[in-house]
């Protein structure tokens, strides 16, 4: 099947296909002469246990490492992303509950105890941060979150408007002049913010795509704009170091 019959089939985008076959995550098994992805039946089953991955929470460099593994067996995966969707659907379904019983509760109809309130919530585990820290240590993340904690309406309004310019560019070069100077003035913002060194930077790009809480964020304002901004940032970084 050809890529765009698979983006048709699966639900999935174009660039989507094309992005992980850019990573190595997902490479068609065979290219004709004239550029045409032709996907086997082999790539749709991996390409299945990659949006299972997706779907529990796994950023796209994990599911790379686990599925391109010498030691990774399909079905044993299979069985373990079944108890994992078991346990997001237990978890779901009592966080259904709890905001059932709250709207029962602001009607007085009932009452809540506060434990009852936060029954179901869960934020014990954060698979993206720990990757993160593993990979760029605690600076990238920490500032992020910083970010993320301090902004007012009117610092949101600012970091949205780079991101529609961004969004505008994207199917520029990534080192176009264009691009550089929209990053450019990202690098600003976000030192207004916090302290961003130029490695901490690149960091936060990377984990645009990595982790998928920024890549969906981000590309709200335009497919394959998280891509895009990692690699200006990439080149922005690498061309301003001294």
């Amino acid at each position: 099947m050809k890529v765009k019959e698979i983006a048709d089939l699966v639900g999935i985008s174009v660039r989507t296909l094309h992005h992980y076959d850019a990573i190595g995550l997902l490479t068609p098994e065979k290219t004709t002469q004239a550029g045409y992805r032709i996907y086997s039946n082999k790539d749709l089953e991996t390409l299945q246990q990659i949006l299972f991955f997706r779907e529990l929470g796994f950023p796209l460099k994990k599911i790379k490492e686990i599925i391109h593994s010498p030691s990774f067996d399909q079905q044993e995966a299979l069985e373990i992303q079944h108890n994992m969707l078991l346990k997001k659907r237990n978890q779901l379904d009592t966080m259904i509950k709890t905001i059932e019983k709250t709207i029962q509760h602001s009607k007085g109809e009932i009452q809540m105890s506060n434990q009852e309130k936060f029954e179901g919530f869960d934020f014990s585990h954060n698979p993206y941060e720990q990757e993160a820290r593993k990979k760029w240590g605690d600076t990238a993340v920490d500032e992020a979150n910083e970010q993320t904690k301090h902004m007012t309406s009117h610092d949101q309004e600012k970091f949205n408007e780079i991101y529609r310019r961004l969004a505008a560019l994207r199917n520029l070069a990534p080192d176009s002049k264009e691009a550089q100077k929209e990053i450019h003035a990202w690098y600003q913002l976000l030192n207004t913010i916090g302290t961003y060194s130029l490695d901490a930077f690149k960091g936060l790009g990377q984990m645009y795509v990595d982790d998928e809480r920024f890549t969906n964020n981000i590309d709200t304002f335009g497919e394959g704009l998280a891509a895009f901004m990692r690699d200006a940032m990439a080149c922005y970084a690498d061309n301003n170091q001294k």
